[in-house]
């Protein structure tokens, strides 16, 4: 298809959250991938249910995935404003074209009364169609009037690229409304109106829209327009597997996994993968890689499950590939809000040689929090750390004394204190101490650090420098 055109059309009703951002990310690639565009477009007519400032997050969410948009808000384009609540005369001047051609209609028919049709249907155990009681003479329309669609009943058959071949019956069209009577559009008709003003050729969504489907359809034939291509997106699972993904489920918005340390690129990745593969066993793909091989044909048609376990894996794959394709800097230029207080009176060439032997343990930026505080604090002794030590808990307290003080006098004597030397000191003490690596290597990291874990014992020791370490070792020493 020439010309392709897609688009993400959010509401502006609060966070942005996983399903959003999906249904942002499949229309980014297919105009990439056949050189067409991506327009945003803000559907901000449920005024009730507006929040301030969500268009800036939306905006903010999408420019830190790297996903940018050739038309809409910040970057304008041919078919301004952006906004459907600035389109507002377009869609009335598209609603009264269908009055005139009888097939809408002004509707003052007040709420109560439609309770009531609504309560009789129910009574008489039928479904409850509006269609059914159209006013016979409709006014003339005046503002302030809602506006409804004159349906006329029937099947239609349609193909969905991801569902496959669909068919509805008559009893499924109804009319509904098209203009509100605060003036704003439904999205029932400013999408499709929108749309096609915008030349869009592909229709991303949730399945969620599929039951409304037919009477899309009808809009479609009676403005006399062309269908695009529709393509529903399967729902986003909760991790039960039984529902549709929610907040009570645990998942968070997308800025809340930004704020805690997850790296755009392992977002991006894993919502692309999230109820879509290429057919191999990759899984870790960079942005052009996506671009390169996605394909509508191979977006699932059932609910993918969320797995926030596999999106942090996955975020630990990227920051080791960053690591090591772009180096120790690159990855510290990631890091800037997420170290521990007191790094901050530390020297930047410090805070990278931390991350340099501490990143292939980081799952989130936010881990360097926890995980590095040693470096840049005094920890407080705790004897009982180490005498209740897995590795240690079978010595004497004299025992560990003792082979912490002849440690302590080893490194003492190493000259070039560098992670071959230091190496090279703790494989002797092993043979002249004939402990296990796992009951020496444990108690000296325990004294240094206090922490958990920790890198390689040799490194640790070199980030810390040779004063600061037989420092922590003496202190140790002499508490046992």
């Amino acid at each position: 298809m020439k010309n392709v055109v897609t688009r993400f059309a959010p509401s502006p009703t609060g966070y942005i959250h996983i399903g959003n951002v999906r249904s942002a990310i499949y229309p980014y690639l297919v105009a990439r991938q056949n050189n067409g565009k991506m327009i945003l477009r803000i559907e901000d007519t449920d005024r009730g249910r507006y929040v301030e400032g969500a268009t800036e997050l939306i905006e903010d969410t999408l420019k830190w995935l790297g996903l940018d948009w050739d038309e809409g808000p910040l970057v304008g384009g041919p078919n301004e404003p952006y906004f459907q609540s600035e389109r507002r005369e377009i869609y009335l001047e598209w609603a009264k074209k269908l009055m005139d051609a009888g097939r809408a209609y002004a509707d003052p028919t007040p709420e109560e009364k439609i309770d009531e049709y609504r309560h009789e249907c129910n009574e008489k155990k039928v479904p409850f169609l509006y269609r059914n009681f159209r006013p016979e003479n409709p006014p003339k329309w005046e503002p302030g009037m809602p506006i409804r669609f004159k349906t006329i009943p029937k099947s239609y058959d349609w193909h969905d690229e991801v569902m496959g071949d669909m068919h509805t019956g008559p009893e499924v069209l109804d009319d509904i409304i098209l203009i509100k009577k605060d003036g704003y559009p439904t999205y029932n008709f400013a999408h499709i109106v929108d749309d096609a003003e915008m030349g869009v050729t592909h229709v991303m969504r949730g399945v969620e829209y599929l039951s409304s489907t037919p009477n899309y359809l009808a809009l479609y034939e009676a403005l006399e327009l062309s269908r695009p291509l529709l393509i529903s997106l399967p729902h986003i699972l909760a991790p039960t597997g039984n529902k549709k993904l929610g907040k009570r489920d645990g998942a968070k918005s997308v800025t809340e996994y930004r704020d805690d340390g997850v790296l755009p690129e392992a977002m991006l990745n894993y919502l692309a993968c999230l109820g879509w593969n290429d057919g191999t066993e990759q899984e870790i793909y960079t942005k052009d890689e996506l671009v390169e091989k996605f394909s509508i044909e191979r977006i699932q048609n059932s609910g993918a499950r969320y797995d926030e376990t596999k999106l942090l894996w996955m975020n630990g794959q990227w920051i080791r590939r960053i690591f090591d394709e772009q180096g120790a800097r690159a990855l510290y230029d990631r890091t800037v809000n997420f170290w521990p207080e007191e790094a901050a009176s530390y020297p930047e060439e410090y805070r990278v040689k931390v991350l340099s032997i501490i990143y292939d343990r980081l799952k989130t930026m936010s881990d360097l929090k926890t995980m590095t505080g040693y470096f840049f604090t005094e920890p407080e002794i705790d004897v009982t750390a180490i005498v209740e030590n897995k590795f240690l808990k079978k010595m004497s307290e004299a025992e560990i004394e003792s082979l912490l003080k002849t440690a302590i006098q080893k490194l003492s004597d190493v000259k070039e204190w560098t992670e071959d030397k230091l190496q090279v000191a703790l494989n002797e003490l092993l043979e002249e101490t004939g402990k296990k690596p796992a009951e020496l290597f444990s108690l000296i990291r325990i004294a240094v650090s206090f922490a958990p874990f920790s890198p390689a014992l040799n490194l640790t020791l070199v980030v810390l420098g040779r004063e600061v370490s037989l420092a922590r070792l003496n202190a140790v020493a002499r508490s046992i």
